[in-house]
């Protein structure tokens, strides 16, 4: 897999969460029709993977289709994804001194100690550092 979306409800809050909170790297930021743009984002160490910031705003779904899926984005329905890191509780604090809400602290679990962030739009993930 090259490319992954995840759907956000606000495309500039999104790119300053995976940005500047995350530290993630922009790969693509493209102007589109009707003002939305093309926005992808990688972890520094997978330039291969692109993660496109979709908003639910574009008219590639049916009306009722985005007003449904915003509704679940904000309530935090979505488990987007897994990211690993090599200390999980230095990169728990950093993430947290940047204003990154985790629903879960660092806890040691079967298959290696994981955390759980939300992004801006309510997202999550977990943050794990793997045995």
């Amino acid at each position: 897999m090259t490319h992954v979306s995840i759907y956000v409800l606000d495309q500039k809050r999104a790119y300053d969460f995976y940005t500047n909170k995350l530290g993630f790297k922009v790969i693509k930021d493209v102007p589109m029709p009707n003002n939305d743009r093309w926005i992808t984002v990688c972890p520094p160490e997978q330039p291969e993977l692109e993660i496109i910031l979709a908003p639910l705003t574009r008219g590639l779904l049916p009306k009722d289709t985005i007003k449904v899926l915003k509704e679940l984005v904000e309530k935090g329905t979505f488990g987007v994804g897994l990211f690993t890191c090599n200390d999980i509780f230095a990169t728990y604090e950093e993430l947290k001194a940047k204003g990154v809400e985790f629903t879960k602290a660092p806890r040691k679990e079967f298959y290696g100690t994981e955390a759980i962030f939300k992004d801006d739009s309510g997202n999550w993930f977990s943050l794990a550092q793997l045995v």
